[in-house]
């Protein structure tokens, strides 16, 4: 009686067995990559679009609450207006808002002065903890956003005219340091991204 020899596999086989599987496994990484890529990219556009919104929100809310409370300057010899706006100055906006909450109830007022400062692309908003500051408060400054390119600001008077410097220059006596605007269109200019513009009617 003959045997059958059991028949194994030609080293010819196993060779393609082995490129076969080699080839699959780099396309599996390959594929595992370019996932993992779209996930940072796309995890990196939402913060992106977190930080937009967020700003956006920072300056509609401060602008629709804005309020008619002039400051004193640091040297206490003079008050600024209540809203700022203007090219000449170190800031793109100054205003007093309503609006801070004071759950802990502590002795400090609810309104409060914001300043949006734009510098090296990078735009911070920046408070006191009190309305009429002294060289002796310090201000607390966040970076809300970079990448920005300018940060501007139409104002409409009660009359319906517009003018990107507040107080406007046709408002006269010290009642010009409580004006504020009817409403206020905000234009964010962001690199790469081009115009973002929002229209915020202001709290009377």
């Amino acid at each position: 009686m003959r045997t059958r020899l059991a028949k194994g596999f030609t080293l010819i086989e196993v060779l393609v067995a082995m490129a076969v599987f080699g080839v699959l496994t780099i396309l599996a990484y390959m594929s595992l990559g370019q996932t993992l890529l779209s996930a940072e990219m796309l995890t990196e556009r939402m913060d992106r679009l977190q930080s937009i919104q967020r700003t956006m929100r920072y300056l509609s809310n401060d602008l629709g609450t804005a309020s008619p409370r002039p400051v004193r300057s640091e040297l206490g010899d003079s008050y600024l207006p209540a809203v700022m706006v203007s090219a000449s100055n170190d800031f793109a906006l100054a205003v007093t808002h309503g609006g801070w909450g004071n759950p802990a109830g502590l002795p400090r007022s609810t309104q409060q002065r914001s300043i949006y400062l734009l510098e090296d692309g990078k735009l911070f908003r920046i408070y006191y903890n009190v309305l009429d500051s002294t060289y002796s408060n310090n201000a607390i400054s966040t970076e809300i956003l970079d990448g920005v390119e300018s940060l501007e600001f139409l104002l409409i008077q009660d009359n319906g005219e517009v003018t990107n410097q507040w107080p406007p220059l046709n408002a006269q006596g010290g009642s010009a340091d409580r004006l504020r605007p009817r409403a206020v269109e905000i234009i964010l200019t962001l690199e790469g991204e081009g115009q973002i513009r929002r229209i915020v009617e202001v709290a009377s």
